[in-house]
């Protein structure tokens, strides 16, 4: 019988983000009104007003770090396939500016090689 009972209950809604963002907008609609009622002068310095500052504080925001590249890693790159190989040489991209091409030798067989392209490691 608890299970019926479960089925017959809703659950809570939240209320909408939606809905409020509107009731904010008509509010803001309402007191603009009531500005430009009082003076049309005086409804367009309040528009300049607020859209100077929200330019501002939008300008003014620092972006997160978690959103930056993280720094490059000293060194030669890594990857699986030349993971503990033998760096033989390292010679720079005739092709591609700042792309280094690095050669290694797997381990037990310095005949074979391995080319890796990565991008330059800034200093």
């Amino acid at each position: 019988m608890s299970k019926k009972r479960k089925k017959n209950e809703r659950p809570e809604e939240e209320p909408s983000r939606a809905g409020g963002a509107c009731v904010l907008v008509a509010l803001g609609g309402a007191l603009l009104a009531v500005f430009f009622a009082i003076d049309e002068a005086f409804g367009v310095l309040v528009v300049v007003t607020a859209g100077t500052v929200a330019l501002w504080r939008t300008a003014r925001r620092r972006v997160s770090d978690s959103s930056a590249t993280p720094p490059p890693r000293e060194g030669r790159p890594s990857c699986r396939e030349c993971a503990g190989h033998e760096l033989v040489e390292v010679t720079p991209s005739p092709t591609q500016k700042g792309m280094l091409i690095y050669k290694t030798s797997p381990p037990g067989r310095p005949h074979e090689t391995h080319l890796h392209k990565a991008r330059e490691v800034s200093e």
